[in-house]
């Protein structure tokens, strides 16, 4: 199998679930695919929404103590959750890590998914996690976390896809270069300079700020001004062609 790494999927975290996940469906035109169960061990529910072959997750917690729960107290409720790349050898690339002083917090073992989690203190920002599910490579392909039917539930007439993640740091140029080197991408540098990690479906984008977390979420529409609209109606403030969901920025572009 010849390597590969692409983003897979990508993981806010809310105090609830609602409206959360409602509002981005409706503001974005999406359509929930899947609510996994196996996430309820972790004192979490969940929704995921594909955009195109990404999928985008909410979870919340329904009990204290949960990881997620500490996120958002850490974080005060900004910043994505988890980064989840998809990958030909996810133990290979969490060894690799390991040897970086990154340490792996959670293995899941669900043939034919094997997933492996880094620690979001080793990983700075968030967390990182590397999946594979066996004897399916291709985009459109099996993937457990997102149900047996999830491609069913890809809709396209308003949002067409994730482009970016905008990452955040006081020193994004150190950001970017550990990120790479725990995914295995070298840094490169994007028109206004800024570090990037470029993957075969999405870029990596690392500005500065204050504090590291994940900041935005770059989405391509069809019509930025219909997505603005519907944004306003449901209570959200926009700013430019952007507006503030789930802990990011969504930022939007034709």
């Amino acid at each position: 199998m010849a390597p590969y790494m692409r983003l897979r999927q990508i993981c806010l975290v809310a105090p609830h679930l609602e409206p959360v996940i409602s509002d981005i469906a409706g503001i974005m035109g999406l359509e929930i695919c899947y609510r996994d169960g196996n996430v309820e061990k972790y004192g979490l529910v969940n929704a995921l929404l594909p955009v195109d072959t990404i999928l985008l997750e909410v979870v919340a917690p329904f009990r204290d103590g949960t990881a997620a729960g500490r996120f958002i107290e850490k974080t005060k409720g900004r910043g994505g959750y988890m980064a989840i790349f998809c990958c030909d050898d996810p133990g290979g690339c969490a060894a690799r890590a390991n040897a970086m002083g990154v340490r792996t917090a959670n293995v899941i073992a669900h043939a034919p998914y094997h997933g492996v989690q880094l620690h979001p203190r080793d990983c700075r920002a968030a967390f990182i996690e590397f999946n594979h599910t066996d004897g399916s490579d291709d985009v459109l392909g099996a993937y457990p976390p997102a149900g047996p039917d999830w491609q069913k539930c890809i809709r396209k007439d308003v949002t067409r896809a994730i482009t970016g993640v905008e990452m955040q740091s006081p020193d994004p140029a150190g950001l970017a270069a550990h990120w790479g080197r725990i995914i295995g991408v070298g840094v490169t540098k994007g028109a206004d300079g800024a570090p990037e990690l470029k993957l075969p479906n999405a870029t990596f984008r690392f500005v500065e700020g204050a504090n590291e977390i994940m900041s935005a979420l770059e989405f391509r529409v069809r019509d930025v001004a219909k997505v603005r609209d519907a944004a306003k109606a449901r209570g959200y403030a926009v700013s430019g062609d952007a507006f503030f969901l789930g802990g990011v920025n969504f930022r939007l572009s034709a």
